[in-house]
């Protein structure tokens, strides 16, 4: 938490229990100080942070009688709602084709199945789940969560350049494969990438929500629309305007790029940034020095691979958002969220309050998931093999 002393913030900012030892500590002080023995005074504290319509020290108040909750917090700290806050496990009106219990009838164990698959492939190979939750964001980034990245043909998506190292479709081949046997007919390719990036998430440590089904499988897939997911190359205006569009607020953006917590990228993606940054034939000097060195060892090819977050790569946690305060954000379009303005402040807050990473991820998931999704007849399909459309 950041504290004030003397009218000047104390840096770094301090853990809460610090804070709040120093800040009693200065109320000790002034009560023996002033305080007449066998009197009684009252005390009331007040935190420049909590502040509203102006500074403290320039006609701002503190009228607050009560704890911010954890999404009033973040706002505070700069984040600006797209459209209005959804608790995990909630959809908006847009969605209401989508329900909680939309395949308890005609398919009563298909997220059991979908858990013990996902439990099963990432047990053999640990680096599928941030895989499988990339492969849920690249379908959802075109055309919505409607399983166009999952078709195979020469022209779609899953052949664009953009989609050369997406992984994981041999897992939901598996699930459906499973699903057809006990539910033929039933259950969407859209809906198993939906329970399979929350389960995969879950598997490496990270929060479990409640998803809502009914989504139909697409019927279009176009490599050339599939270029237009960000590849790490662009600045937060484009990625805040590509968000929006897709009915995802400037938070989603900043939550669901905190994925980097876990999973690794590909070295060609970032040889600019370590060897020719705008053209200088220099690295981008927005790259810690001791981090540069750290990659330039790690990427002496463009095929190797290099983690994310190279403080903790296995595990689902915040360090993402720290390192971004440390300039060792792995992608042009990380750092940038730590340079931005508009995204700064909810880097910071995500950093500094760890819990509040943890649950807004499963939100803003949830969000992402339900962004223009496909419910009717005439929309879309429900596939038979997750590759092809039905004949």
């Amino acid at each position: 938490m950041l504290f004030f002393e003397n009218d000047m913030p104390v840096l770094p900012p301090m853990p809460p229990e610090f804070g709040l030892d120093m800040t009693l500590k200065h109320m000790i002080s002034y009560v023996d100080k002033k305080m007449k023995t066998g009197g009684i005074k009252f005390f009331r504290t007040q935190s420049p942070r909590h502040f509203e319509g102006g500074d403290w020290n320039e006609g701002g108040s503190c009228r607050r009688v009560k704890p911010l909750s954890d999404y009033q917090f973040i706002m505070a700290m700069g984040g600006v709602p797209y459209h209005k806050y959804q608790e995990p496990g909630t959809i908006s009106d847009t969605d209401e084709d989508l329900t909680f219990n939309h395949y308890a009838r005609t398919c009563p164990n298909f997220e059991a199945i979908v858990h013990n698959k996902v439990k099963d492939w990432i047990s053999k190979d640990y680096t599928l789940a941030p895989s499988l939750i990339r492969l849920h964001f690249h379908d959802c980034a075109i055309r919505g969560c409607d399983a166009s990245v999952l078709l195979n043909h020469k022209g779609s998506e899953r052949w664009a350049k953009a989609s050369e190292t997406l992984r994981g479709f041999q897992v939901i081949d598996d699930i459906k494969a499973e699903l057809e046997k006990k539910c033929p007919k039933t259950v969407s390719c859209a809906d198993i990438l939906t329970a399979v990036a929350r389960d995969a998430t879950v598997k490496i440590g990270g929060p479990f929500w409640e998803n809502a089904y009914g989504r139909k499988d697409g019927l279009v897939s176009l490599a050339k629309e599939a270029e237009l997911v960000p590849m790490g190359h662009e600045n937060v205006t484009h990625l805040i305007e590509f968000f929006q569009s897709r009915g995802l607020s400037l938070l989603d953006l900043v939550v669901l790029s905190g994925a980097h917590t876990i999973g690794r990228s590909q070295c060609g993606i970032i040889q600019e940034r370590l060897y020719n940054f705008k053209g200088t034939g220099k690295a981008d000097p927005s790259i810690d020095s001791k981090y540069l060195n750290f990659l330039k060892r790690k990427c002496r090819r463009a095929s190797e691979y290099v983690e994310f977050d190279p403080t903790t790569p296995t595990k689902f946690d915040s360090m993402y958002y720290t390192n971004l305060q440390k300039k060792m954000g792995l992608l042009s379009t990380d750092q940038l969220l730590y340079s931005d303005s508009r995204t700064k402040p909810i880097v910071s807050a995500l950093a500094w309050q760890p819990m509040l990473f943890y649950q807004q991820f499963a939100v803003s998931m949830v969000n992402l998931a339900n962004a223009q999704v496909l419910t009717g007849d005439d929309e879309g399909e429900i596939r038979t093999n997750c590759n092809f459309v039905n004949h």
